[in-house]
């Protein structure tokens, strides 16, 4: 029985309903089971992630931008500086869209289970509400909109990234496309990588470290918070993102062949280096005891664990140069991350890490 072929009426329903069960379930190519069933819940990491963004629910206009709008209005920063904040809103507002895009428009419809719907939905959310925020930190800094939103088309390394992920998508959204081969089904999982391992697990990470700095100078504290609660969703979407990979891994095993692994390797190591040229391209002199040879380092850390995380071996060997990152994604070592204006959200208190 398909699941686009379900009968309307209601005796017909009933009788459905008694038959499905959780064994049917798949999290792709699944036609044993209503696509819409989310009871009984059979991925419980999935139903976990989507209730844990949940509780990391936000809105960037509950943060104070004050103390931002005066000091990007003085002389305090110099221009190395602001071609930093500048070029990570340029690719931050550029590829939050992209990954939103990719969701909606090819990930969404090849993927059959209701509780990995489920949190696509909060996922999508949670990706208006970033681009949201760059729209939000523009108009207050009086930033002109179009040269953030438009920045893509005149920085060569964000171009690159933007196309890399591009190509992805349109892989998938042809007309012809389903996942009901081995190609197809190589060719999703090509997908979801480059999605959830690199654009949110590797191109995403660097912006945060630039951006955190000025936070632990006290500088551009707004803009810096707002990056640091876009990190916390970013790390739930990225272990969202490993685990579906991982269980269509599992399900589907003749997909995940030797070459497969090498190209998806070698998918990575090329998206490495375009961070790494991004990282040169924002930092060429260095600031903030930044500079382009330590993102080296810390791209390639970053890139081994997330191989490691979908069951493949590390690569690089690099050391990690920025060990205060890992502090600040573990709530637990510091103060309430909602210690804030935004603690006042009825649900923002009960996240947990």
């Amino acid at each position: 029985m398909s699941c686009c072929n379900i009968s309307d009426t209601p005796a017909e329903a009933r009788d459905l309903s008694k038959r499905i069960h959780v064994e049917d379930k798949r999290l792709i190519n699944c036609s044993a089971v209503d696509v819409n069933q989310l009871m009984p819940i059979k991925y419980q990491w999935a139903w976990e992630h989507y209730l844990n963004g949940c509780k990391n629910h936000w809105m960037p206009n509950e943060v104070s931008m004050q103390k931002d709008i005066e000091l990007w209005k003085s002389n305090k920063l110099t221009a190395d500086e602001r071609q930093v904040i500048m070029r990570n809103l340029g690719f931050f507002s550029t590829a939050e869209s992209l990954v939103g895009n990719n969701i909606v428009l090819a990930i969404f419809k090849h993927v059959t289970n209701p509780e990995c719907r489920q949190y696509l939905l909060r996922q999508s959310f949670e990706e208006a509400i970033h681009t949201h925020t760059f729209h939000y930190i523009c108009e207050s800094l009086g930033l002109d909109e179009r040269e953030v939103f438009n920045m893509y088309h005149e920085v060569n390394s964000i171009r690159d990234k933007d196309l890399f992920e591009m190509n992805l998508t349109s892989d998938i959204m042809r007309s012809d496309f389903n996942t009901e081969t081995v190609e197809g089904i190589q060719k999703f999982l090509k997908n979801l990588v480059g999605f959830y391992v690199i654009m949110e697990g590797i191109f995403f990470y660097s912006g945060f470290v630039m951006m955190l700095s000025f936070q632990r100078q006290n500088r551009m504290t707004g803009i810096a918070e707002q990056f640091q609660y876009i990190m916390r969703d970013e790390t739930i979407h990225m272990n969202f993102g490993a685990d579906l990979i991982n269980g269509i891994k599992k399900e589907n095993p003749e997909a995940w062949t030797p070459a497969f692994q090498s190209e998806l390797q070698q998918m990575i190591e090329h998206a490495v280096e375009l961070e790494i040229a991004y990282a040169q391209d924002c930092l060429p002199r260095g600031i903030l005891g930044l500079n382009a040879g330590l993102f080296r380092e810390y791209v390639q850390h970053i890139a081994d664990r997330r191989l490691e995380r979908i069951g493949m071996k590390a690569r690089y060997g690099s050391r990690n140069p920025f060990p205060w990152m890992s502090e600040t994604m573990d709530l637990s070592k510091e103060k309430n991350f909602f210690e804030s204006r935004v603690t006042e959200y009825q649900v923002g208190s009960t996240l947990s890490w």
